[in-house]
């Protein structure tokens, strides 16, 4: 059993810390099973605990202190950080939900939760792109990552990298085993995304195999000569992902933004854009594409690609990436 005191106790009996507390809850509440949904669940809360002890955030460290109020005021926040274009609407309501989920493991009860993320932040998701992916081209991302160097930020240079030319996630670019791509790009001409993929997927249970080409080359020589001594990723050796989030990433993202990039993540869809123009001798829909017109099968058959490629398990997801087919 995870409690560590009475139920009546600190963060109701799951120990001294906030960010402890949530996860062993969530374990408590999945059984020990669900490893992926648990960690989904485990990752958003720790970025409610930020935000409760950042200068923004109420100072708690006790959720017998969190009410509907302080949900309010987090809901807020991540509004506030979808206008500023730092957080996917989709991606908000996410951690909102997590947020629901994770109080109602540690109470027990369901008396303190955001009824309705969607109405809290006032907007509505929606899993297709409108709007044409930033970061298509490349001489932009040359000057982006210039500048990240010019900043003395070349890990985040070699994230932008990755992130362009094989459509890794921020936390998958960062994990990276370098040394293990490297290897597989010289021996089968292709790589196995799978370090710091969502929802536990990864190992030979859930391969991402993607071919090799000039540019996976190049981000992988960047990151790999950018790498901390000592280390297979972009992580030193004893540093922390959060401290890298911290002091590397946030910082980064004011510099993309002065270069008219909304986020690393951007340039998973220009990725897959580019992906879609490869497979189909087609622009993206987004970009203009009539290819699901002309040939659906083909574009089913582009998007089935994709989807394996940037690691979803859902197909419809990949019109958030390149364009839907109306």
């Amino acid at each position: 059993m995870a409690l560590v005191g009475r139920r009546d106790g600190r963060n109701f009996g799951y120990g001294r810390q906030l960010s402890y507390a949530g996860p062993q809850a969530l374990r408590d509440l999945f059984g020990g099973g669900h490893y992926g949904t648990v960690k989904a669940h485990s990752d958003r809360w720790q970025a409610f605990v930020r935000w409760c002890r950042s200068e923004d955030g109420p100072g708690v460290n006790d959720a017998r202190q969190i009410d509907g109020q302080t949900l309010l005021d987090y809901a807020g926040h991540l509004r506030k950080q979808v206008e500023q274009g730092e957080l996917a609407i989709a991606t908000a309501q996410n951690r909102l939900s997590s947020v629901n989920r994770t109080m109602a493991a540690l109470r027990g009860d369901q008396y303190v939760k955001v009824p309705s993320p969607s109405k809290a932040l006032g907007m509505q998701r929606s899993h297709t792109r409108t709007a044409v992916s930033q970061g298509q081209d490349r001489e932009q991302i040359k000057r982006i990552v210039d500048a990240l160097c010019e900043h003395q930020l070349a890990r985040a240079a070699a994230i932008a990298l990755l992130a362009r030319a094989t459509g890794m996630r921020l936390r998958e670019a960062i994990l990276a085993d370098l040394r293990r791509l490297k290897r597989e790009a010289e021996q089968y001409g292709k790589i196995n995304i799978q370090d710091g993929s969502k929802g536990g997927r990864s190992g030979a249970s859930a391969p991402r195999w993607i071919t090799v080409n000039d540019h996976i080359r190049d981000a992988l020589r960047f990151a790999e000569k950018v790498s901390p001594d000592g280390s297979h990723n972009l992580l030193a050796p004893h540093e922390s992902y959060l401290d890298f989030l911290q002091r590397f990433v946030h910082p980064a993202r004011d510099i993309l933004h002065t270069h008219n990039l909304k986020g690393f993540h951007e340039l998973r869809a220009a990725h897959a854009c580019e992906r879609y123009e490869q497979i189909t001798q087609h622009l993206a829909p987004i970009n203009g594409g009539h290819c699901h017109q002309l040939d659906r099968r083909l574009d089913q058959e582009a998007r089935v690609q994709i989807s394996y490629e940037l690691g979803h398990g859902r197909i419809d997801v990949v019109s958030a990436y390149i364009g839907g087919r109306a």
